[in-house]
C-alpha cells in the first residue's frame, strides 16, 4: 500500500502528483479533523443564498382563467 495526497473537486477525488493506471481500485481515508475543516471552509467560501418567496395572488390567476373562458365561448343568438 501507498499513500497519495489528493483533493475533492466537484465530488471527485483528484490525486495530486500521482499517475495511476486506469481501473486502479483506491481506498480513500479522510481524518475527522480534515473533514470538519473542509466543511467549515466550504461553508465560509460558499456564496450566500438569497431566497425570494413569491406568493401567487389567486385573483390574478382566476382573472386570467375567466378571461380565457369568456373568449372561448361561442356567441349565442339571444
Amino acid at each position: 500500500m501507498r499513500a497519495y495526497k489528493g483533493i475533492v473537486e466537484d465530488g471527485v477525488v483528484v490525486l495530486i502528483g500521482a499517475r495511476l493506471p486506469e481501473g486502479t481500485v483506491v481506498t480513500v481515508t479522510v481524518g475527522e479533523t480534515e473533514l470538519l475543516r473542509a466543511r467549515i471552509t466550504s461553508a465560509l467560501k460558499r456564496p450566500r443564498k438569497v431566497r425570494v418567496r413569491v406568493k401567487p395572488t389567486p385573483g390574478m390567476a382566476m382573472g386570467q382563467l375567466q378571461l380565457e373562458g369568456t373568449s372561448a365561448r361561442p356567441q349565442s343568438d339571444e
